[in-house]
């Protein structure tokens, strides 16, 4: 609100008995402590963001379209829910915010039962319900349908796509090595290894970060998937000391890793497809 001389009819001392004798009493009759976002001393502007952001609940005043309370009201509702806009009775609102509830007042302060009935009710509903939206910005920025919901979707799809190019390449690595070992058998004389390994890193972060909302079987076939990666690149760590028992479990195993492989990349294709349908 504020807190110096807005009109001849709204002074300095019209602002202080209007805090004072009539928003501290209905604040502190809801057992809560009033603060007047009011500068002292040290870094004004960061002690007042932090008192907006903390706050369990922000009263705005509009009365006078004061810049400096615009200012307040926007960086509240940039972070938290829980504010209330009151103002003076006749006092004329900008377009972005006229469809906000806002509680008036009369300017004499003394026929108020009503508004005192609504401000307290508004109050106990911000203590009892902190995170019902009366903010437009902060609605947009996060939660369902949001610009933050749009911005982590892209996100996850993206890191997906790296998943999926990863498990085409570690496909196509290991039919090269099953190829390279059964030329080798054909040709033991001339064998020859190869020095690809399969690649951990995207699945890696998806099993650390966990960032798709999936249950803990997808998470498990995630894991199993790195464990046979991390298997078979120990194994292949051994190819040239041991190439003939390591080139007879590679064979013994490509069914299975074939298997593995393909049921992993299948499931990330299906988690990706759903959240590809969600975003139509």
């Amino acid at each position: 609100m504020p807190f110096s001389e807005t009109t001849d009819e709204h002074t300095e001392d019209y602002w202080t008995k209007h805090y004072e004798r009539f928003l501290k009493p209905l604040i502190e009759e809801c057992q809560l402590e009033a603060h007047l976002s009011k500068p002292l001393r040290g870094d004004i502007t960061r002690q007042i963001i932090l008192d907006l952001v903390k706050s369990p609940v922000v009263v705005a005043d509009l009365t006078d379209a004061n810049p400096n309370v615009y200012w307040e009201l926007g960086v509240r509702q940039s972070f938290m829910h829980g504010t209330i806009t009151i103002a003076q009775e006749g006092t004329k609102l900008p377009f972005d915010i006229s469809s906000k509830g806002i509680l008036f007042y009369d300017s004499t302060h003394l026929d108020e039962d009503d508004f005192r009935n609504s401000f307290k009710a508004a109050i106990e509903d911000c203590l009892e319900h902190p995170d019902r939206p009366d903010s437009r910005v902060l609605e947009t920025l996060s939660g369902r349908g949001s610009l933050y919901e749009i911005i982590r979707r892209d996100e996850t799809l993206r890191r997906l796509a790296a998943v999926l190019s990863e498990c085409g390449y570690n496909i196509g690595v290991l039919k090269l090595i099953i190829a390279q070992v059964q030329s080798n058998q054909d040709d033991p004389v001339n064998r020859k290894i190869s020095p690809a390994r399969f690649r951990p890193w995207a699945a890696e972060l998806l099993a650390t970060n966990r960032y798709v909302d999936e249950d803990q079987p997808f998470y498990q076939l995630t894991e199993k998937y790195l464990s046979h990666l991390t298997v078979i690149n120990d194994q292949l760590g051994r190819w040239g000391s041991a190439a003939r028992p390591t080139e007879k479990w590679l064979l013994e195993q490509e069914e299975k890793m074939v298997k593995y492989f393909e049921e992993f990349k299948g499931r990330i294709e299906t988690v990706r497809d759903d959240i590809e349908q969600k975003q139509c």
